[in-house]
């Protein structure tokens, strides 16, 4: 039973890149990204951490120069000075000066100006949480601080560095002392924000791709549904023309009433009498093109009532006659084999094996939702055990290498971008709660955390009114992952249909809006791949010289093309609308529904109603959508409605590829390039696997904001509510290439 594959790592910088000064060590991985080690015994760490795992990088160009005083670094963007000392680096012998804006760090500064990261969960919260420094600041530099986190072994197993396991427990506390082993990381990109989450994941990882599935709706409840519940609800689904693509089962799919001195936290054995026939429940849920997952809580073992008992019993050498519980241990490589293979490996195979399948891929349970919040320790020292489930889980989940793995589960610290996707925890039903989301979420670009997934509604406590559920349903539709989700309360009423009729409506229109986005969300999910820059990113990305950017915390862009600045607070009670101040870079933007057209460098009062949700197109946008029916499609349509927004060239390549496998990594994908340049909008021939798309699309080609004079010299159907003028569907090979000129003749 082999433990989950191990990942390729390159962790050795080239020797050309390290510069060596007694206790010293520095490696030039970048032009703008250092580290800085220092080991009294000259015993420096270079296996892969972590956070960082492919140091080994092109050498930047840089200088220099080693006397007995004086160490200096410089390369086209930094220049670092050391005085070599035997005790370790201090304020008076490290500092990095940026070159272009000649600010200096010197070791032991500390950032008041960082633009922070993300957090492990929003638990609890209602817009307080405390989030962790990420890789930039106003000020241009950032330091991680890398000292003490695990790295892995040649065995693909994790552990303590040498200097965590023999730190006496006063010496832990003495953060000051001099000569303590360092391992740290400057990253000094002033306010190049693409070039530092570009460096950051070629040495960290990339962003994988993500399942195409996943952006279409979730649902997950917190409640004891029957097998036969659980089926009607989803054709309820159906019924009321509500598409989803993913159906959790909650932590009740087990037996969580034990008998015996287990919480029922932890489960591992199907509850028979809610899921008779949970083989064909999973069947059932793929036959109607839905995927499933199941809630899972670790942390508390495995206990004599599970089903799997003896066998892990037997496996870690337990007398199964003992009863005794089997401890989850995340730092045993023996358990965690088990844990796999004996807990998990049969559900995510429980309907191939049913059908005796020769398919080579399996049939089951097609993710896990890890509710692991319980223990931040274990022996092994320093090591946080959900950043090791996460990375456990993930390697597993893919272990045929063909699967596109992905795990669901709350942030597990820096490195975690490639653990796909974030569950941010149990919010409260609050205003304030939704108000904060749209800050937490864009933040986390700064970490390359670009795929989290909240509990749209509120997870707890009443509803307020159901404005707020319409309002964080419509925040959802442009946020990276669509979940509803709520506990156990009959109160928290997340159908959209059981609403009142407006809100109803309103509901169902996102959710299929949501489909309608997925080829421009895909998208975007491959150049998070290429760049690191996420779907969802602050307003400060490329605005770093204007003060509002970052006043503009409740906005965010949403891909290259758009900016989205959801509603989050209730409506004027006499008017029944709200006011929402927008702050729109340079260029006229325009309304992405309405067409209407916005000046930027300044801020906008927006007036809203409740169905409304304030987006913006920027100068010369090109967003292709999928059609926008009543069930939704998570597939590579046929038919692409592209929206362009005339008033500056612009470029957009549509990604696909097949949506599950890994094929991508070996260039099994199909690049669809638009281009708008000088009034004249092009189509261009699909480049790459054109077997992974239609042999040819129909196009609707959609000119927003524009006047009615512009169908005096393109032919097409004019809406002036809109302001948009729709060119005649055309069919077009992919293989082909098409151009519309939209400017006036002379």
């Amino acid at each position: 039973m082999p433990l989950p594959p191990v990942p390729e790592f390159h962790p050795l910088a080239q020797p050309e890149a390290v510069v060596s000064v007694g206790g010293a060590r520095f490696s030039v991985l970048t032009d703008r990204l250092i580290r800085l080690e220092f080991s009294k015994d000259e015993h420096f760490e270079d296996r892969p951490s972590q956070a960082f795992w492919h140091r080994w990088q092109p050498v930047p160009a840089f200088k220099k120069s080693i006397s007995d005083g004086l160490v200096e670094i410089e390369t086209d963007f930094l220049h670092l000075k050391y005085i070599p000392t035997t005790r370790g680096f201090s304020q008076k012998n490290l500092s990095i000066r940026l070159k272009q804006s000649d600010v200096t760090w010197k070791y032991g500064d500390k950032s008041s100006d960082n633009l922070l990261g993300t957090a492990r969960t929003l638990d609890g919260d209602a817009g307080t949480t405390k989030l962790e420094n990420g890789l930039l600041s106003k000020s241009g530099w950032a330091v991680m601080d890398d000292s003490d986190t695990p790295v892995f072994t040649n065995f693909g197993w994790v552990d303590a560095r040498d200097h965590v396991k023999s730190r006496k427990p006063l010496s832990s506390l003495l953060n000051t002392f001099s000569a303590k082993s360092k391992d740290l990381y400057f990253f000094g990109y002033g306010t190049d924000y693409a070039a530092c989450l570009s460096d950051y994941i070629h040495i960290s990882g990339p962003i994988p791709m993500i399942p195409r599935y996943i952006l279409g709706n979730w649902w997950s409840r917190y409640w004891e549904y029957t097998q036969d519940e659980l089926k009607s609800l989803m054709q309820d689904f159906q019924a009321n023309d509500v598409p989803l693509s993913v159906c959790i089962i909650d932590m009740d799919w087990h037996i969580t009433k034990t008998g015996n001195k287990s919480d029922g936290w932890t489960g591992y054995t199907w509850n028979r009498k809610l899921f008779p026939d949970p083989e064909g429940l999973i069947e059932w849920f793929h036959s109607q093109g839905l995927r499933t997952a199941l809630n899972l809580h670790p942390a508390n073992g495995v206990y004599p009532h599970e089903e799997q008992y003896t066998r892990l019993a037997e496996w870690m050498g337990v007398d199964p006659a003992s009863q005794k519980q089997i401890p989850f241990d995340i730092a045993d490589p023996r358990f965690m084999e088990g844990y796999f293979d004996i807990l998990h490996h049969p559900f995510e195979e429980m309907v191939s094996r049913k059908k005796d399948s020769s398919s080579s891929q399996n049939e089951g349970v097609d993710f896990w939702w890890m509710d692991y919040q319980q223990k931040k320790t274990s022996n092994i020292p320093g090591l946080d055990p959900l950043w090791l489930l996460n990375h456990l889980h993930y390697q597993d989940l893919g272990r045929d290498g063909r699967k596109r793995p992905f795990v669901f589960s709350r942030w597990g610290g820096l490195g975690n971008h490639r653990y796909p996707i974030g569950f941010s925890g149990d919010t409260f039903v609050r205003w304030r709660t939704l108000a904060f989301q749209p800050y937490f979420t864009s933040t986390a670009a700064n970490v390359a955390y670009g795929w989290w997934s909240h509990d749209l509604g509120g997870h707890m406590m009443d509803d307020l009114t159901p404005e707020l559920y319409l309002r964080w349903l419509q925040f959802g539709v442009f946020s990276p992952i669509f979940r509803m989700h709520s506990t156990k309360r009959a109160s928290l009423e997340r159908r959209p249909w059981m609403k009142p009729e407006r809100i109803f409506k309103a509901s169902r229109s996102v959710m299929q809006l949501r489909y309608a986005l997925i080829p421009y969300i895909y998208s975007m999910a491959w150049k998070a791949h290429k760049s690191g820059i996420s779907l969802v990113a602050p307003m400060y990305y490329g605005n770093m010289d204007s003060p509002q950017a970052f006043e503009a915390k409740d906005q965010y862009f949403f891909g290259s093309e758009l900016i989205a600045a959801p509603i989050t607070e209730p409506a004027n009670n006499d008017t029944h609308l709200v006011n929402k101040r927008v702050w729109l870079p340079d260029g006229t933007w325009t309304h992405f529904f309405t067409g209407e057209h916005f000046i930027g460098n300044q801020w906008h009062a927006i007036s809203a109603d409740l169905e409304d949700i304030p987006v913006f197109a920027k100068p010369g946008a090109i967003v292709p959508l999928a059609p926008f029916v009543a069930r939704g499609g998570v597939d590579n349509p046929d038919v692409l409605d592209v929206y362009v927004f005339p008033g500056a060239d612009n470029s957009f390549e549509l990604y696909e590829d097949d949506g599950l496998t890994t094929d991508y990594q070996c260039g099994e994908f199909c690049i669809t390039r638009f281009t708008l340049q000088d009034g004249v909008f092009t189509i261009h021939a699909a480049n790459g696997n054109l077997h992974l798309i239609p042999a040819s699309r129909t196009y609707r080609i959609h000119l927003r904001g524009v006047d009615q004079t512009s169908s005096d010299h393109v032919s097409g159907e004019y809406n002036s509510q809109t302001r948009t003028l729709s060119i005649e569907p055309f069919v077009l090979p992919s293989n082909h290439s098409c151009s519309i000129n939209f400017k006036e003749s002379k």
